[in-house]
Parts: C-alpha cells; structure tokens; sequence
C-alpha cells in the first residue's frame, strides 16, 4: 500500500505552526510496511483542496488528511471530501452525545457551529477522538481509501495509533511481519558513515538501511519484512553484524536512547558519582543530565565557572595556570577537571572550557574547545576539539562530546 498525507491549514503554509503530524503518521506507517512517498500541505481553501485530492488518488492508495475537522467556517475537510467522492455528511449520534457532555461538565454554552464537529461522511467508520470533540473517519471507494484526522496532534497522535492503525491493518490484511531496528552514531559524520557502508547500501533488499542524520550524531534504521517476526529479527542480527564490523567504534545505543541515557546507565552500573565545572556551555551538560529520570543517584551537582575569576574562586583554578596558559587549554581543563572532583568529592570529574563563537578569545578561534576528565584514581585526561558551527551548536556538541568520551573511559574500565 502506498499512502499520501495532506496537511490542511493556511497557518501551516504562512509557518506560522510546523507539521509535525506528517512526520508522526510516516514514522508509524513505515513500521507497518505502508510507504509514504508524497507529503502535501494545502490552504483552508476547498478547490486547492479537491486539486490535491485529485492528484494524490492517481499516485497512492490511502490519502490521510489531518486538520480540517473544527467547528469553524474555514473547516471543510470532510465537507470537500464528500462532496467530491459522492458522499453526504450525517450526524454520529455519539460524537454529539460526547461534546454535549464535554459542554456540561465544563459548564460552557455548546454554541450551534459546534455541532458540525459531530458530522461524519456517510458510511464511514467513525475513528473516536478521546482527547478532542472532532472524531476522525476511515472509509473506502473501489481501490482507494480515505482516512480523516484532527489536526491538534494530542488529538491526532493517540487517534492514528489507537484506531487508525487497526484499520490500516485490517484493510491491508497484512501477513508480512515488518521489525525494525535504530542504530545509534557518534563521531562520525552522515557522509562518513554512508562511505563505510557504500556496498552494504547499494546492495540492500530486505532488510534495508536507511540513514538520518542530527546534531552531531547518526542513525540508521534497519527494516525487514518476513512472515515470521523470529525471522525478521535474525535478518535484522546478521545486518546489524554487517554494519558494526565497519563502523562499530562509533556506535552507542539502540531505538529511542541517547547519549546521556547511555552515560547514566554507565555511571549507575560501576556506582560512580559525577560532578562538573562548565564555561562555556554554561550549565548544558548538568542541564542534559537532569532530563533523564534518577540522575540524582550519580549527579551531585556542579559550577558555571563562565569567568576568570569564577575559575579561581569558585573551582580554585591557579592564577599562574590562567596567566600563563590560559582558560582554553588543557591546562585549565584538566585542574577545572581535578578541583570539581575533590570539591564535590565524586568518582569523576568532568570540565568544559573553551571558545563558543563567533569572537575568538586569547586567540583561539570559534569552536577551539577543552574537555578534562578526572577519574579518582586515574591520572586526568584531556581531548581538544575543533568545532565549526555557530554558538550554540558549538555548545551542544561540546556537551555531546564530552558525554562520548566519558562513555569510552567508563567502557575502557569494564
């Protein structure tokens, strides 16, 4: 099956909201073997509308829509669709029963346009929206099929995945299992990674591999189709074999994890406490570690230790060090590095001192960053980076970076 999505909204034409739906519905179509090769965004305006239907029926076989479904006059998604497949529009009775109730239990006036929202093309299914009023719809004609979803996507999301995608897979009758596996990158570019892996790219059939890039970092997500999900998933093994014995050194994690995920799990397994002293990234890197769940086991805390003069009385950086080496050396780096560790008496100590851009400092160019890393009872090592991107790029990829290189110590220690 292939499957085209509509976005319908002049705001998202103007920019004025982004479209994540199209990337949602891709993401979970593609794990069901529906492929997705056009996206298209529309106007509020009901013959552009029709011209896109018209269209995306010669090349797919399943055209969702999302947005479109409101109360309001510029809400004529289903209206058009309808109209322009020979269908009328009918009441679902519980779809009003539903936002009659929502009115009375939030004790507002339900005004007359809001019973449009009830309105379903006749003979569809009615796809309920439990976080909305509007319910979506999932209907056929001969070889094509239509499916209607709010735009707001805390309505959308949850609607697709829990009604939605059973109907998908009930016309689809599906037999072939599709499994899916995400490697995870660091270190190594897109262009880089593709090089390494040219051959195994080009003579892809089942399983494929295909590769996205992000800040600083990688994926690849490996497909295979089988009737058998046991088969799929050792097709999935021998591939992944393939691609790690090119370009293993850079690999870290699996699916949904990330690089600070990683290092948690790393830190809670040996027991090891951390803290941190930042310059330029200016609290990024406690920032990035307080995001996951249970970092308080290994974080005991940290200094922004933004200037000179912070280094020194805060982190009890030398002044000789400062004077004659400099905040950007691994000079600095390594006793920001050192002091934190026996400061806030931890297992490691991590710092980041550097030049974030666009102006140089002590003559270093934008992006000349230092990491120290302090491992009780290890001699401190630190790592030079030369970073090209505008500031804050700069800064997230010095926390990135900081994170792999912890990672690799903390793995060299196994």
């Amino acid at each position: 099956m292939n499957a085209e999505i509509i976005a319908v909204g002049s705001e998202l034409l103007l920019g004025q909201i982004t479209n994540t739906n199209a990337k949602f519905i891709s993401k979970a179509l593609a794990e069901i073997g529906v492929n997705v090769y056009y996206q298209t965004v529309v106007g509020d305006n009901p013959e552009r509308l029709k011209d896109s239907i018209q269209i995306a029926e010669k090349r797919a076989d399943l055209i969702i829509f999302t947005g479109g479904l409101g109360p309001t006059k510029d809400d004529l998604t289903k209206e058009t669709i309808g109209s322009h497949i020979g269908k009328v529009l009918v009441t679902d009775e519980k779809a009003m029963a539903s936002i009659e109730q929502y009115f009375s239990r939030t004790n507002r006036i339900m005004t007359e346009n809001n019973k449009k929202q009830a309105l379903v093309i006749e003979g569809s299914t009615v796809l309920p929206n439990d976080f909305g009023m509007a319910p979506g719809m999932f209907l056929s004609q001969g070889s094509l099929s239509y499916m209607l979803l709010p735009g707001p996507p805390f309505e959308m999301e949850p609607m697709f995945l829990n009604y939605g995608i059973p109907a998908i897979k009930e016309k689809l009758e599906i037999v072939e299992k599709i499994e899916s596996r995400v490697l995870r990158f660091f270190g190594i570019g897109e262009s880089q990674l593709e090089t390494e892996i040219e051959s195994i790219i080009d003579q892809q059939t089942n399983p494929t591999v295909a590769p996205y890039a992000g800040n600083g970092e990688v994926t690849l997500r490996i497909t295979a189709k089988h009737h058998s999900s046991d088969e799929a998933e050792r097709m999935i093994d021998e591939m992944e074999k393939r691609i790690l014995s090119r370009v293993g050194k850079y690999f870290y994690g699996y699916n949904e994890t990330s690089l600070i995920r990683e290092l948690l799990k790393a830190l809670e397994k040996k027991s090891f406490t951390i803290s941190c002293a930042e310059s330029l990234t200016a609290g990024l890197f406690q920032s990035e570690m307080a995001s996951v769940t249970g970092v308080s086991k290994m974080l005991k805390g940290g200094i922004v230790c933004y200037s000179n003069e912070a280094k020194m009385k805060l982190v009890n950086v030398k002044k000789d060090t400062l004077d004659t080496f400099g905040a950007v050396s691994k000079e600095c780096a390594s006793e920001l590095a050192e002091n934190i560790r026996t400061l806030l008496d931890t297992d490691i100590g991590i710092s980041f001192t550097g030049v974030a851009g666009p102006d140089t400092l002590e003559g270093h160019p934008s992006g000349t960053v230092w990491i120290g890393i302090s491992i009780k009872g290890k001699e401190t090592k630190t790592t030079e980076l030369k970073l090209a991107g505008n500031r804050n790029n700069n800064r997230v990829r010095t926390v990135k970076n900081g994170i792999n290189l912890l990672l690799a110590e903390l793995k060299t220690n196994d």
